[in-house]
């Protein structure tokens, strides 16, 4: 989920490993030569959600960490083709912690232009939604802690896993 810690906790675990590191929403940036908030502006959510499948189809052909977006997994067989790609970890985080990280939410297209109590409510119901998909993960940990205990878990994880 956006504000969960993968932009902090991908790039530290991906140190970890020796492996690198990819955010499937940098690279859907970088191929678009647009933001996220931009393409989402343009393309509608269905043009977002094609280039990022673009963009986890890449990342998938490497041994990388890679974080994805919030919404990734909810797409059409991605929950398959992510875990038969690789070990899938939730970054497990209560609404006011993602709320407190992501701050002014102009950048989230899910939530920009809303106040705080619809961006409460929206960010509720799509944990809500989105919560069947993220139980298929293979590790599930606490992410409302510092990034190193988290990383931490992944790695003991991985090992259990």
């Amino acid at each position: 989920m956006m504000g969960a810690g993968k932009s902090t906790v991908g790039p530290a675990l991906a140190a970890r490993l020796g492996r690198p590191f990819v955010d499937t929403d940098q690279e859907v940036e970088r191929v678009a030569g647009a933001t996220v908030a931009e393409i989402f502006s343009r393309e509608g959510e269905a043009g977002f959600r094609e280039r990022e499948r673009a963009a986890i189809d890449a990342a998938s052909q490497q041994a990388a960490v890679v974080a994805l977006g919030g919404g990734a997994i909810v797409q059409p067989d991605a929950a398959d083709r992510l875990t038969a790609s690789g070990l899938v970890v939730w970054l497990e985080a209560d609404p006011e912690t993602i709320l407190a990280r992501i701050g002014d939410a102009e950048s989230r297209p899910l939530l920009a232009g809303l106040d705080p109590a619809e961006q409460r409510a929206k960010l509720e119901a799509l944990l809500a939604a989105r919560k069947p998909y993220y139980a298929r993960a293979a590790i599930r940990v606490d992410a409302t802690r510092a990034p190193e205990a988290v990383v931490d878990e992944i790695v003991a994880g991985m090992h259990g896993a």
